[in-house]
């Protein structure tokens, strides 16, 4: 029986963001309790919070919006790479790392990760992430979606340079997984982002399947 294993990042009020984000806002507006009809809650967030992917309108004026992504780039099989222990993840480390030739979709396991268990840590600046010459990889490989166990596919201090490169070849970034459960190998994956028009990221229900 195949195994399903969510590497989602809840979205939660106290969920560590990019510097700068809102945070994530829950309010009931309804309440059964104060005798009110139903339960109605509204949610707020940066569209960036949480899993999501980046779509090419992020970096790239005329760049195609999330809703424009075709679904099949987000859906079958993907490998998983380990690359726990390392501070970032450059081209010789995928290189060196057996992922198959044939894989269109990658997603990257780091240290990362274990950050996801408590909420109540400050947002790291020393996340692990893809170099340029990474991204260049990725490219030149055909795969057509990366992802990241943090915020960011590319280096906190490090120009937007790397999500450029991916974007202008069209390749999705899926970012802020929790690959804990997840060993290095090969899964299909299951991530449907939130249809919405126009916009440059959107959140993700993403799920492997092992």
């Amino acid at each position: 029986m195949s195994r399903l294993i969510d590497i989602s990042v809840p979205l939660h009020p106290a969920l560590p963001l990019w510097p700068g984000s809102k945070p994530v806002h829950i309010e009931r507006v309804m309440n059964l309790a104060d005798g009110d009809a139903a339960n109605v809650s509204q949610l707020y967030i940066d569209v960036h919070s949480g899993t999501h992917i980046d779509a090419p309108l992020h970096f790239l004026p005329k760049g195609a919006s999330t809703d424009e992504i075709p679904l099949d780039k987000l859906i079958g099989p993907c490998w998983v790479a380990d690359f726990t222990g390392k501070k970032c993840i450059a081209a010789e480390d995928l290189e060196a790392a057996g992922i198959p030739k044939d894989t269109h979709r990658l997603l990257c396991k780091t240290d990362n990760s274990r950050y996801w268990k408590d909420f109540d840590q400050p947002f790291r600046y020393d996340f692990c992430a893809l170099t340029l010459d990474a991204a260049h990889w990725v490219v030149q490989r055909g795969i057509w979606l990366v992802g990241i166990d943090c915020h960011s596919i590319q280096l906190y201090d490090d120009p937007f340079d790397t999500h450029v490169v991916l974007l202008e070849r069209e390749v999705v970034i899926l970012e802020s997984l929790n690959l804990l459960d997840a060993a290095q190998g090969s899964y299909e994956l299951l991530c449907l982002p939130l249809r919405v028009r126009d916009l440059e990221g959107v959140p993700v229900r993403a799920v492997l399947r092992s």
